[in-house]
């Protein structure tokens, strides 16, 4: 017998939520729009599982979702730069220089992981932000885990080359 979907919605943001937002988040750059994206995602898959949608991997659904979200939200608005955010009265938090310098390092990053194609940015985040395997990667893709692997060692390729003329 199947958990009932307040069970599973439970469980799943127990386990995934924190991805979910940092996800969002590196994508927006906007961390009260990366909550509310991430909040919706889990409302929208409760509302799924409430209609008695079966879901296999509640991981790939809730990334697909958090995707769709995404993509719905750039046809709205384009995304917060960091300038913007500084103007808005983000500043970085890190008391020591090691936490400024990691702060400015992930913002550097960020910046240029925007000039990737969109495609490529999701690929690197969900394989080094999120952790996800290859694997894991194909099966909420719904493509070849080789085929995965190389478009990670290419986008890896061109933010590297961004990196180093940034």
């Amino acid at each position: 017998m199947s958990k009932d979907a307040s069970t599973q919605i439970s469980e799943a943001y127990d386990l995934y939520a924190d991805a979910i937002f940092r996800h969002v988040y590196l994508r927006l750059g906007n961390r009260e729009l990366a909550k509310e994206i991430m909040q919706d995602t889990f409302v929208k898959t409760l509302l799924q599982l409430q209609k008695g949608a079966e879901i296999e991997n509640i991981r790939a659904f809730l990334y697909r979702i958090a995707g769709n979200l995404l993509i719905d939200n750039v046809r709205k608005k384009k995304s917060v730069s960091l300038d913007d955010l500084q103007e808005s009265g983000f500043e970085p938090s890190g008391e020591t220089e090691e936490d400024l310098h990691t702060h400015l390092e992930g913002t550097r990053v960020a910046s240029v992981l925007k000039l990737l194609r969109e495609v490529d940015q999701t690929l690197i985040i969900m394989r080094f932000v999120d952790g996800m395997k290859p694997q894991e990667i194909a099966e909420m893709l719904d493509i070849e885990p080789n085929t995965i692997s190389v478009k990670i060692h290419r986008a890896l390729k061109e933010l590297k080359s961004h990196l180093r003329s940034a």
